[in-house]
């Protein structure tokens, strides 16, 4: 999975993916490093599947509509954000029975989803 972000934001970044959400950040390989962004390990998840990649992007503009999905548990990672000042934009529990989620955005405005497994 990646993300966007503009040159000399990773500081940013860390400080949401690391800093609130609790991520670990991965080094990048030294010829990757020197491009910038940052790498992430998502919780729960292993090898490529499970990371996070933060790019720098020349004309960057936050995504908008396009976004990755994380399944957490919801209301401990809802209130993190909220207590973070992050918005938390529930959606409509219709839209995919049976599991709750809302939006937010990263450090640099790029559109999250954060899921309930099923059932939950």
């Amino acid at each position: 999975m990646q993300v966007g972000c503009p040159a000399g934001s990773e500081d940013r970044q860390r400080a949401f993916y690391e800093g609130v959400l609790g991520w670990t950040e991965l080094p990048k390989p030294p010829l990757l490093a020197a491009r910038g962004g940052c790498w992430f390990q998502v919780p729960g998840l292993s090898g490529p599947d499970g990371e996070l990649h933060v790019g720098v992007e020349q004309d960057f503009r936050p995504a908008h509509r396009a976004h990755p999905a994380f399944v957490v548990d919801i209301d401990a990672t809802a209130g993190t954000l909220v207590s973070a000042g992050f918005p938390v934009e529930w959606a409509d529990p219709a839209e995919i029975p049976g599991r709750r989620r809302f939006h937010t955005r990263d450090g640099d405005g790029n559109r999250l989803e954060f899921l309930s497994s099923e059932g939950h």
